[in-house]
């Protein structure tokens, strides 16, 4: 096993190289209002908001979270951080776009989706698991 891997449930190697995670220990804040502008003036300087539709808009980041999916296409660790950023980049600017054309608020909108999540994974069920909620209730007798 190399250095910074480890062994989860099933025997899968996982990589927790921390060099990925050193920002996950940060206090982070949302996306600045600067670049939400920065993101809403773009759009509107070329006119796209008509096609903005909440079915392109899924689209788009069904699309563009698949181009960053394939940076990894071959290799778990061997990849292009800035082609990584790049696709990271395109997919949470669609994302802002969805947010801005259904009238959301992002973070209203994750802690509704944490609050059940937390649900369906306690963590004296899933802790440690990559098993699915219903798998884990099987497991667990609910």
């Amino acid at each position: 096993m190399e250095p910074n891997e480890s062994t989860g449930q099933n025997g899968m190697r996982l990589r927790t190289d921390l060099r990925y995670r050193k920002r996950r220990d940060q206090e982070v804040e949302g996306m600045k209002q600067e670049t939400i502008d920065r993101i809403r003036k773009f759009t509107s300087d070329r006119d796209w908001e008509q096609y903005h539709t909440p079915a392109n808009l899924a689209k788009s980041i069904s699309i563009e979270a698949n181009e960053l999916l394939e940076c990894f296409q071959w290799s778990d660790a061997d990849f292009d951080l800035e082609h990584v950023k790049e696709e990271l980049a395109d997919v949470m600017v669609y994302c802002r776009n969805m947010l801005d054309e259904l009238g959301l608020d992002e973070d209203e909108i994750i802690n509704a989706k944490m609050a059940k999540n937390e649900a369906k994974y306690p963590v004296e069920l899933a802790k440690g698991s990559a098993e699915k909620y219903t798998e884990l209730k099987k497991r667990s007798g609910q």
